[in-house]
């Protein structure tokens, strides 16, 4: 395929993995990936049974896939930077060999984590910025500025914060999203909604806080609206798993958004996670009430 050709069938395929995700809720089914046809052709944007992608008329890889329990050591090192493990057999052909060239030509490709099985969080686009024959590895980044750089082994601090920074937005958050999602069936904690372009995943104990990790029981999935009178304490949820609306804004005389959308969500019970393990940790909970009760 001619160069300019695939680079334009690969920005559509990208875009179309970014929308589809957004309309998802953050991530695709692994089905969906694997069915992809562009102008009538059958184009699967994964591997059926490998966690790269080669289109045989690409010259450059198109997909990586990394799972924490995959066979190879792909890792996210501390300065923000993925370390994806050479691919088996020779380290100048196949596999490897399109790696490089995506490297070379600066082709975007398109970085999936799975976080559940047949569920993937894309994360687009990102770079082959450097290639480690010694440690049979290359470097991916989040974001074509990297290839600019200079040396990526000997990153200047600003660099290297700027890559934990893009690492906490493109992989951390996402991979939250899909974790806390899935784990709620892809519904509104509180009301129900199914919509997940409409949904997001809140922090219980904030992320700026020590205990704030980035866990599914660390979680609640949320409508937009109900995620942002959370985090700004117009309702909390207690320990035992109930709604309540904060007394100002119970007594307020509004319009029907206010009366249906949260005042008569006070004394509701949330949904919970089917997964015990998924449920909310009620000392996370018990935490944030405090700080909702103290309003």
């Amino acid at each position: 395929m001619d160069t300019t050709v695939e680079t334009a069938v690969r920005l559509r395929v990208i875009d179309w993995v970014r929308q589809r995700a957004e309309a998802n809720g953050g991530f695709l089914h692994r089905q969906e990936l694997l069915s992809f046809r562009i102008d009538g052709r059958d184009l699967p944007i994964i591997d059926f049974s490998r966690g790269i992608r080669n289109p045989q008329d690409f010259a450059s890889t198109l997909s990586i896939v990394t799972s924490a329990t995959g066979p190879y050591d792909d890792v996210e090192a501390e300065d923000g930077l993925l370390h994806y493990a050479y691919r088996k057999g020779d380290p100048f052909s196949g596999d490897n060999r399109k790696l490089r060239t995506a490297m070379e030509t600066g082709q975007p490709l398109i970085l999936f984590r799975k976080e559940q099985p047949n569920y993937l969080t894309p994360v687009v686009p990102v770079y082959v910025v450097d290639d480690e024959p010694e440690n049979r590895r290359f470097v991916i980044a989040l974001d074509e500025a990297f290839r600019f750089m200079g040396e990526i082994r000997d990153l200047a601090e600003p660099q290297r914060e700027y890559a934990r920074r893009l690492a906490r937005q493109r992989l951390h958050q996402p991979a939250f999203r899909t974790r806390v999602l899935l784990a709620y069936d892809t519904r509104c904690a509180i009301c129900e909604l199914k919509h997940g372009s409409l949904l997001d995943a809140a922090h219980i104990v904030p992320d700026s806080e020590e205990h704030g990790v980035p866990t599914t029981s660390n979680g609640l999935a949320l409508c937009k609206i109900h995620h942002a009178a959370y985090d700004q304490n117009m309702l909390g949820v207690s320990p035992d798993y109930r709604v309540a609306v904060n007394r100002a804004l119970l007594d307020e005389v509004d319009g029907p958004m206010l009366r249906h959308g949260i005042q008569e969500m006070h004394g509701r019970e949330i949904v919970l996670p089917r997964r015990r393990a998924d449920r909310p940790d009620r000392d996370g909970l018990a935490w944030r009430w405090e700080r909702f009760a103290a309003r």
